[in-house]
């Protein structure tokens, strides 16, 4: 007589749990028959407030003490590495453990795609404290939307700036994109309402580095006032901070971090506080096309520069940190963009919250 397999029993109980508490919180189940199984069990799509959404994942679900390890629980990639990492969607693993009667579950999208198509992992590692009940249903739903929703709108330009850097970009985050001379990117990182920001760097393997403005400009601009007793560890309230020259920025991308400082903390304050104000430029060579005379002064920047500086360090820069030739005002530079409407696109893409 036909025998019923030893895993039947505990396997039945994993589908069986994970289906009655998905459908208890009004999520819609879709099993998959076992003659189209293909390593997933089902199909869940997500409701909120009564009504279904376009949110849907699958699950492969998993019973029994064979997936236990002494750091938690490990499903097998086997062949299906190429399609849970490529596929349009996404793939989670649930581990139900009968010794404590709890599920568990890990993203293998989310870790296959980490690994790279050159080195993928053989086994999706599921944390013993990843616990899926009523009271983290709400968490897992949220992280399992956001995660499908990762190459809508802005949130695609901050999967893809994730996926390239290691990082996980919240919605809510300040991420401003710039690509130098030498294709070397740069990462521009700030939560809103903090004080400091991280630089991310292709050319330093991604490593963060967390800065301020004035730790970037600290060679550029003399001390804080009061502050300027010859002694440098009472200069400066911040050494522990990279400069420029430790990250070996050159003055466009040091610009370019200060802009990325202007315009997040005017997104934090608000249009309406009127952060930020226009300045005319009082004349630099490169807004009036005249040739700067050959004498210290042609090392002096324009007013439109000195007060970018000045409001973002709230210190005057020294007069020699830029080279008024070699940088064009940002009122020329806008209306040139704007009266050009078929020039090259530049290389720096903001992708931050701000408007």
């Amino acid at each position: 007589m036909p025998k019923i397999p030893n895993g039947r029993r505990v396997g039945q109980a994993a589908v069986n749990a994970l289906r009655a508490l998905l459908e208890a919180h009004d999520h819609i189940v879709q099993e998959i028959s076992g003659q189209n199984d293909f390593g997933e069990d089902f199909y869940v799509t997500f409701t909120e407030d009564g009504e279904v959404t376009s949110d849907t994942i699958k699950i492969q679900a998993k019973g029994g003490d064979s997936w236990r390890r002494g750091n938690g629980y490990a499903v097998p990639v086997h062949h299906h590495s190429g399609t849970r990492a490529e596929g349009n969607i996404p793939v989670y693993c649930v581990i139900y453990d009968p010794g404590t009667t709890k599920l568990h579950w890990a993203n293998a999208t989310q870790q296959l795609r980490r690994s790279g198509p050159f080195n993928p992992p053989r086994f999706i590692g599921v944390s013993p404290n990843a616990v899926l009940n009523d009271a983290t249903m709400a968490p897992f739903v949220a992280q399992a939307r956001r995660y499908v929703g990762r190459y809508r709108g802005r949130q695609a330009v901050l999967t893809h700036l994730g996926e390239m850097s290691g990082v996980d970009f919240a919605p809510e985050d300040h991420v401003l994109h710039f690509v130098n001379g030498y294709d070397e990117d740069l990462i521009f990182w700030k939560r809103p309402g903090d004080a400091l920001a991280t630089l991310l760097l292709s050319a330093h393997d991604w490593d963060p580095y967390l800065v301020s403005l004035k730790s970037l400009m600290r060679s550029e601009i003399p001390p804080p006032e009061g502050r300027n007793n010859g002694d440098p560890e009472h200069e400066w309230d911040d050494l522990d901070l990279p400069t420029a020259e430790d990250l070996e920025l050159d003055r466009t991308e040091v610009m370019w971090v200060a802009s990325c400082f202007l315009s997040t903390r005017e997104a934090d304050e608000g249009p309406e506080n009127d952060l930020v104000t226009p300045i005319e430029c009082e004349g630099c060579p490169s807004c009036t096309g005249e040739e700067p005379e050959e004498h210290a002064t042609s090392r002096q920047m324009c007013s439109t520069h000195t007060s970018l500086l000045a409001s973002s360090t709230g210190s005057r820069p020294s007069p020699t940190c830029c080279n008024a030739r070699s940088w064009p005002c940002a009122r020329t530079a806008n209306s040139q963009r704007r009266s050009s409407p078929n020039s090259a696109p530049s290389k720096a893409s903001p992708v931050s919250s701000a408007k």
